[in-house]
């Protein structure tokens, strides 16, 4: 045996060893709460991945495959002729450069009257700014059924009939109030002192907005418009009531062509044409993803 190297007063004045940390033991109702949580999101990402999953395999199937076996099994042949006839039954490329145009079109309208609006009614305020903001508001209730007729006539008289501008202004007008919430909800957060000392060192308002607040919103921005985007890109009512030639027909109208004689439809090509249109939004959807979280949670949260 070896002695020991301490003495006693410093035996007695040795620390303690630090007491293990033990994992916090949950209940098991928290536990049969975090379970059902678990479930319920699993639940709700199948019901939501599915039909995309579905959409996807049915697009290479046969089209005798689809008609004659089980629509929702897996394809016993796996074929791309669907994506070549979806080309060629109708105008799928033209009507996807209309989307295109109608979507950037609307879409920078949101945008720039949407910052504009907001950085008047929240930043540089005037009298009763907060009941132009109510006004602002008010639209997001409005229908847009009521407004098919009289712009029809309003369009047919000046000549916008017919063109992608009879699309994109509407399309822009009624996503404004909640592109001009979200710029306000944004903006309530920024300092105060940041605009002020912009102003004493004789920036003006265009100054404060292009070189200030304009590059904090980009978060923002990208959250409008992925937003709008998606109803944009998938609107029927404003295409299918003011556009009459083919060449305008943006993607909605584009499908119809897939309905043959007696209503007979090319299900199999109808489904590769949808997987066309919808891959490319939802690709920007899946890149751009954070930064529309971060511009919604950025009118919640301060800082």
């Amino acid at each position: 045996m070896t002695a020991s190297l301490l003495t006693p007063s410093q035996e007695q004045s040795a620390p303690p060893p630090p007491p293990q940390k033990r994992k916090p033991r949950h209940s098991p109702r928290v536990r049969a709460q975090r379970t059902a949580l678990t479930l319920t999101i699993i639940a709700i990402v199948l019901v939501q991945v599915y039909p995309l999953v579905w959409l996807l395999l049915t697009s290479f199937r046969t089209a005798a495959d689809f008609a004659g076996g089980n629509p929702f099994a897996l394809p016993s042949e796996w074929t791309l002729e669907n994506y070549t006839r979806a080309f060629s039954t109708g105008n799928l490329g033209l009507n996807i450069v209309n989307s295109l145009i109608v979507t950037l079109g609307a879409s920078v309208l949101i945008v720039v009257a949407g910052m504009m609006a907001a950085f008047a009614l929240q930043v540089l305020g005037f009298r009763f700014s907060g009941v132009v903001r109510a006004l602002f508001l008010l639209g997001i209730i409005v229908p847009v059924q009521i407004a098919l007729v009289p712009l029809f006539i309003d369009y047919s008289k000046v000549g916008l009939l017919d063109t992608h501008l009879s699309m994109i202004i509407p399309l822009a007008a009624f996503a404004l109030p909640m592109a001009v919430y979200l710029f306000s909800s944004f903006y309530e957060y920024i300092p105060r002192e940041m605009y002020e000392a912009a102003s004493l060192d004789g920036a003006g308002p265009y100054r404060i907005f292009t070189q200030i607040t304009f590059p904090l919103s980009l978060n923002t921005i990208i959250t409008v418009v992925l937003v709008n985007s998606i109803f944009i890109w998938n609107d029927f009512i404003f295409a299918n009531t003011f556009v009459l030639s083919d060449g305008l027909k943006t993607i909605p109208l584009g499908l119809q062509n897939y309905i043959g004689a007696m209503g007979n439809t090319d299900w199999t090509a109808t489904f590769a044409a949808v997987c066309v249109t919808v891959t490319p939004l939802l690709l920007v959807f899946l890149v751009l993803n954070k930064a529309m979280i971060s511009g919604l949670e950025s009118g919640a949260t301060k800082g």
